[in-house]
């Protein structure tokens, strides 16, 4: 992406959490917060409202239950600070965990036609917390459905136990 280019300013170019608040986990969780953080920083789509121009810095923290969404200029200057409760998002990353743990022991034994259709509804319940995301922040910040995703992986590996 060139300066020049308007895609370049509508993007997230650094993602941090909170070690206060959120607190380091071990090397699995870690490896997946990572992982998580990278793809989403590698390719998004991300911008504020028009009075806030990007590219955008993004510091997450956890406070109770809720996750708060710090969004800084790319020089650190405060933009904008969303507070996203996670209460409707709990029986999403119930049921995820849930699938995500049947289909890695689905690897070890299944045939590939169920690790297929396991797949399938983990990825279902990934895209349906990538849509609920999108619309709690809603009017906040605007996103695309494969940054929603990203963003939904993330947030599971702030929650994932390992």
């Amino acid at each position: 992406m060139s300066q020049g280019d308007p895609s370049a300013t509508k993007r997230l170019i650094a993602v941090t959490l909170d070690e206060a608040s959120i607190g380091r986990g071990n090397p699995d969780q870690e490896h997946e917060r990572t992982i998580a953080i990278y793809d989403l920083i590698e390719d998004n789509r991300f911008e504020l409202p028009v009075e806030h121009a990007g590219p955008y810095t993004l510091h997450i923290a956890l406070h109770e239950a809720k996750l708060i969404f710090d969004i800084r200029s790319e020089q650190g200057q405060p933009l904008a600070a969303h507070i996203l409760s996670l209460t409707p998002f709990r029986p999403l990353f119930k049921d995820y965990f849930m699938m995500c743990e049947s289909y890695y022991a689905a690897i070890r034994t299944a045939t590939p036609t169920q690790i297929e259709a396991i797949d399938m509804g983990r990825r279902g319940l990934h895209n349906e917390g990538a849509q609920l995301l999108q619309e709690r922040l809603k009017g906040k910040a605007s996103f695309d459905r494969d940054t929603a995703r990203r963003l939904f992986t993330l947030i599971t590996a702030l929650h994932w136990k390992g």
